[in-house]
């Protein structure tokens, strides 16, 4: 199609960088095309913390699962939902924050989101890898501790950065039919797609993993959602103010 298209489909996440340091510059573009990204009502409701090597950095790698490239990538990034300024926007204009609202989540995380996307591919563009890492939840008030979070502040993900150091394939996304809907909610394709989608991705993960794991899509999906999801995250949403209404 063209440049962008092509290399928004060749998105891969990686998890082996290699020791080239990523120029501070980049960093700071990278960052602009993140501000760049649509934002709900201008709130502009994302903030990144970069963390460098060091005991900071392990003590998250640790947070994340023990997760190695957290503590070794060239580049991490912590991006966070932030509200926090709206409120000292609002006393410099001596008005009253109205917070704790699901909406006020809402839109700080989906801004959080557009903002991260949009720096993932400026990396990419530049010839960086680059991989999420959701797994900063899994302990997220150690998370906010270590980063010193204020109110109304939360982790929403990292972000390792560097130099790629393995060339993994594309993983198989669910077929266009299923995804893309004409006029109303249809499960009709889903039902009848599911099982060639299932078998792509069994062959994917036999490939990457030289037969060492064979599991579908429905199968890995089914295995996850029979177990509790990070149970910890609402009373700790409620703690920094958020989701109080």
């Amino acid at each position: 199609m063209n440049d962008v298209i092509n290399l928004l489909n060749q998105h891969r996440s990686i998890r082996k960088f290699t020791e080239q340091s990523v120029p501070n510059e980049w960093i700071g573009e990278i960052v602009k095309a993140g501000q760049a990204a649509a934002t709900s009502s201008f709130i502009q409701a994302c903030t990144v913390i970069q963390v460098s090597q060091g005991d900071t950095r392990d003590q998250l790698a640790q947070c994340s699962g023990n997760q190695i490239y957290v503590a070794q990538a060239p580049v991490f990034l912590v991006f966070c939902a932030d509200m926090h300024r709206h409120k000292d926007a609002c006393e410099l204009h001596q008005q009253p924050m109205l917070s704790g609202y699901t909406e006020q989540f809402l839109t700080a995380s989906l801004d959080c989101g557009l903002f991260a996307q949009n720096c993932a591919v400026a990396a990419e563009s530049l010839g960086l890898g680059v991989v999420y890492i959701g797994g900063l939840r899994n302990q997220i008030a150690r998370v906010s501790e270590l980063l010193e979070l204020p109110e109304l502040v939360y982790p929403v993900f990292g972000m390792c950065l560097g130099f790629p150091d393995q060339n993994p394939e594309v993983k198989p996304r669910l077929p266009l039919e299923i995804v893309l809907k004409q006029e109303k909610y249809s499960v009709d394709a889903d039902v009848k797609l599911m099982p060639e989608y299932d078998a792509q991705v069994q062959e994917y993960y036999r490939t990457r993993t030289g037969g060492g794991k064979e599991m579908t899509w429905t199968e890995q999906i089914s295995g996850m959602l029979v177990k509790e999801s990070r149970p910890h995250m609402l009373p700790f949403l409620n703690e920094k103010g958020f989701l109080l209404k």
